[in-house]
């Protein structure tokens, strides 16, 4: 082993079991120097007014980064934290404590994959090499039956063919011990104010608080398997999926990775632990088929007649003021907790496509600011395959749907959610 030092430049990745990246750094090198950038560009205010994060995403975003740090101190390491533009602060940090390369996880999306390439020329005029890791997915890039290239567009021949003929990798080993250099000013831990952003309001109606970090992942994992001697998900009035895992926010930030989450559905032979690996299927697919068409993906297969943009209907939609009971209330309860289950996001991304004829792509934006699980490849993938802009149409796989008479029907859920919520001051959020 010899006396050089590796910068781990932590985005997508805040953890530290099953992450191969901070393994390898350790084995190769003496030192490892930890960083976690918050790039303003994410937190800037889009040109409706709105930001790329929401409050929600963005508390929980600080709470895993914390954790992530507290976790490392336990190793005896330390994060360094810093806000600003990666592609300045990694190539002085790297210069500053002598960093022999630079690792970190490669991501498909174009803002992100921008990023690294912004990064990635900075390092080369330091003569640094910046060395891309695959760790978003549950099925490795290099044991798909065919090259990206080759990927099929369909998601049912997708499914056949990795299902057949790939296995999913174990998970690697945890580091006993993480040595880092001696760090004069690790940073401190920004506050949603230094974001931009004011302190969201937890809704007394909310069934669910996600807190950011590893820590609080592996209790969620333990405790959904815990229930699976339910043999099917519970269902509300309105045939709602209530008993969804709801790992999606620390898998989006990779508090948690989907090996470890297939790991644990390998042990539990159920319908709730199928549906669970059906769902990190089609997370892995929307992240191949980025990596296959990049932005043509979200772009592909558009209507000769463009949807016209009706903002007075997309305003509507999106305060909860459409009028019909479940529809408002999906909307509600995604404005008051930054998040629906995947069913809900599915139906009234159709209503808002299909019924209202509104722009898909503002209310895939709009996703992008509330939801807390947000990440860009299913966000985007998921809303363009409901729009029918891309081949992943295509497949026996439906869109999730429920009949008229239940979107009217005043449920349980419906109830629950059919006001908007409130902030601070008593004013409704979201209108």
């Amino acid at each position: 082993m010899s006396d050089r030092t590796i910068l781990v430049w932590f985005r997508n990745d805040l953890r530290i079991h099953d992450n191969e990246i901070l393994l390898e750094a350790v084995r190769k090198v003496d030192k490892v120097l930890p960083v976690y950038c918050f790039d303003p560009y994410y937190f800037q205010q889009t040109t409706s007014g709105a930001s790329k994060t929401g409050s929600f995403r963005a508390r929980f975003l600080l709470e895993a980064v914390a954790d992530l740090r507290k976790n490392l101190q336990g190793y005896g390491a330390e994060l360094i934290i810093r806000i600003g533009n990666p592609a300045e602060i990694i190539p002085q940090l790297a210069g500053q404590y002598h960093v022999s390369e630079v690792y970190h996880h490669r991501e498909v999306a174009y803002e992100e994959t921008a990023k690294s390439e912004e990064v990635e020329a900075a390092l080369w005029k330091l003569r640094l090499n910046l060395k891309h890791f695959i760790g978003h997915t549950m099925y490795h890039k290099e044991d798909l039956p065919f090259p990206i290239k080759d990927i099929p567009d369909s998601f049912a021949v997708f499914k056949k063919k990795v299902e057949r003929d790939s296995n999913v990798r174990p998970c690697v080993p945890t580091p006993e011990h993480i040595y880092t250099p001696d760090i004069a000013d690790a940073g401190e831990l920004p506050t949603l104010q230094q974001l931009g952003l004011n302190q969201p309001v937890d809704d007394v109606r909310a069934t669910n608080y996600f807190q950011g970090g590893e820590t609080a992942a592996l209790v969620q994992l333990h405790k959904y398997f815990s229930k699976t001697d339910l043999a099917v998900k519970a269902k509300g009035k309105a045939g709602i999926i209530t008993n969804t895992s709801k790992l999606s926010p620390w898998l989006a930030v990779g508090c948690i990775s989907p090996r470890q989450v297939y790991w644990e559905i390998f042990k539990h032979n159920d319908a709730q632990s199928s549906m669970l690996k059906l769902e990190l299927l089609w997370r892995d697919y929307f992240r191949f088929m980025f990596k296959k068409h990049g932005q043509k993906f979200i772009q592909a297969k558009v209507t000769e007649e463009a949807v016209a943009i009706n903002n007075d209907n997309f305003d509507k939609w999106a305060a909860g003021k459409t009028g019909i009971p479940f529809i408002d209330a999906c909307m509600h309860e995604l404005n008051a907790t930054g998040y629906i289950c995947n069913q809900c996001r599915q139906i009234v991304a159709t209503y808002l496509v299909n019924d209202l004829k509104a722009d898909w792509i503002k209310g895939a934006t709009y996703f992008e600011e509330k939801l807390i699980d947000y990440s860009p490849a299913s966000n985007w993938g998921n809303w363009a395959f409901i729009a029918g802009v891309n081949d992943a149409k295509v497949s026996k796989y439906t869109i999730a749907a429920i009949p008229q008479k239940e979107l009217d029907t005043k449920s349980d859920f419906v109830t629950t959610w059919e006001s908007s919520p409130v902030d601070e001051a008593g004013d409704l959020v979201g209108v």
